[in-house]
């Protein structure tokens, strides 16, 4: 049994975190005996769950689908949700290329060059 402290710190966040995850109703408020909540095994687990889902790109609401489905072991609807955050990622990634391939024409432009105005700069007035 862990206090709200040495339960963040298992599982890898500040308190803020998890009581932010609370409000969302991805994590219980356990009752507080003495005037302290204790943490189980069983949140320390979902709380893992929580971040690494997180670090998957997932969204708080497809964490809280998941954490659902991990109860009743529905792999359709999970396969599904990963599916989508695939291809979610898959834009991301594009997108992020773009920005890059642009951002690196214009750093060249600006290597070429030390007179008249700084293409990267002139590229982002309005």
């Amino acid at each position: 049994m862990l206090s709200i402290g040495k339960f963040a710190t298992a599982g890898g966040v500040g308190v803020e975190t998890v009581r932010y995850y609370q409000r969302k109703g991805l994590l219980a408020v356990p009752d507080a005996r003495d005037g302290i909540r204790r943490y189980d095994a069983n949140a320390l687990r979902r709380l893992r769950f929580i971040r690494k889902a997180q670090a998957a790109g997932f969204t708080l609401a497809e964490i809280s689908e998941l954490l659902a489905l991990d109860a009743s072991r529905d792999r359709s609807r999970a396969r599904q949700l990963a599916s989508t955050r695939i291809r979610a990622l898959d834009d991301k990634i594009d997108e992020l290329q773009r920005a890059r391939r642009a951002l690196t024409r214009l750093a060249t432009e600006c290597a070429q060059g030390d007179h008249g105005p700084c293409p990267i700069l002139e590229a982002f007035e309005v």
